[in-house]
């Protein structure tokens, strides 16, 4: 078998230091589906394997592009009203170069999935800012001013961390912060504006060092009055409304092909593309799982990493039912 050769994935994003577009995607497809695949990880340079992702045509997935679920009704008091002059701020962090000091490699095709994701959300109304290349004080300092802002006549809020990672944690340039650091800044608590609004987070980065081995295989609230005109003053808990898309579950490398972008982030872009205003976000979010389970596989000579898989998590702490 022939080595796969590597390749250098051109800057397809103009860097921008505080916020705004991403930068410019280049269209090009690149030809060669040998392009490695890299960990949101620290990488293990004692040996080098290159790994590429296979995606596989599938019958029921052409099969929906004619056809549209059946409408059902949802009682409003289980779904989040979206009756708002604006969709709500999408705020995408992108890391891509480290500081030598961390350790970790540059995460080639993350300006792909960053392109990608400003194109998606913006599509579904969101107001939409990438920042490039942020330290740990500045994602912080970037979100707590976000959480400082008025969210009054906004539907909801979302977040995108695309970075390196381990269990709990996301890089910034220069070192390794508490996730939690930033979406408390978020709580109903400091947030004001947002109670009782979704707050979403999707979260590309390696959650630990290990492989998924795969498996071959055969084939409302408790008290509803508490809602009601007659006692519409009630406690709500500080942690509610907010949700947590992780690219992977704890413990678990996640896998980004430098051309194509990361297994999770592409799975998601096409999901909400095609589905993103018609399905509710668990909807939205279990076809991305059976997306990234079913059509992506890594291969290598070295018999350690080929064949590998990947389950992206999603943790929900959501009220009601959210469509866009």
């Amino acid at each position: 078998m022939a080595e796969p050769q590597d390749f250098t994935v051109p800057d397809s994003l103009q860097k921008e230091d505080k916020s705004g577009e991403p930068r410019d995607s280049k269209e090009e497809e690149l030809e060669d589906e040998d392009m490695e695949d890299d960990v949101d990880a620290k990488p293990d340079r004692s040996q080098k394997f290159s790994i590429f992702s296979r995606k596989k045509k599938n019958d029921q997935e052409k099969s929906e592009k004619t056809s549209r679920q059946s409408i059902r009704i949802v009682p409003p008091e289980f779904q989040y009203t979206m009756n708002y002059g604006k969709v709500g701020k999408c705020i995408i962090i992108n890391n891509k170069n480290f500081d030598e000091k961390t350790g970790m490699c540059t995460r080639n095709g993350t300006d792909k999935d960053a392109g990608d994701l400003f194109r998606c959300f913006k599509n579904l109304g969101f107001d939409v800012t990438v920042h490039n290349d942020t330290s740990c004080e500045e994602m912080e300092r970037l979100l707590q001013n976000v959480a400082q802002q008025n969210h009054s006549d906004s539907a909801c809020f979302a977040c995108i961390l695309l970075s390196h990672g381990e269990e709990g944690q996301i890089y910034g340039t220069d070192g390794a912060m508490a996730i939690k650091s930033l979406t408390t800044l978020f709580r109903g608590d400091k947030c004001k504006s947002l109670v009782g609004k979704p707050k979403l987070f999707f979260i590309q980065a390696c959650r630990g060092s290990e492989f998924d081995e795969g498996i071959q295989t055969d084939s409302g609230p408790a008290n509803d009055s508490m809602e009601t005109d007659a006692n519409p003053r009630y406690k709500i808990p500080v942690e509610a409304d907010f949700l947590f898309a992780y690219s992977t579950v704890p413990g678990y490398y996640s896998w980004r092909n430098p051309g194509r972008g990361s297994w999770f982030v592409q799975a998601l872009c096409s999901v909400l593309n095609e589905h993103g205003k018609h399905l509710e976000i668990m909807q939205i979010l279990t076809r991305v799982n059976y997306m990234v389970a079913t059509s992506y596989e890594s291969w290598s000579d070295d018999p350690r990493y080929s064949e590998k898989k990947q389950i992206p998590c999603v943790v929900s702490m959501l009220t009601k039912e959210l469509y866009f």
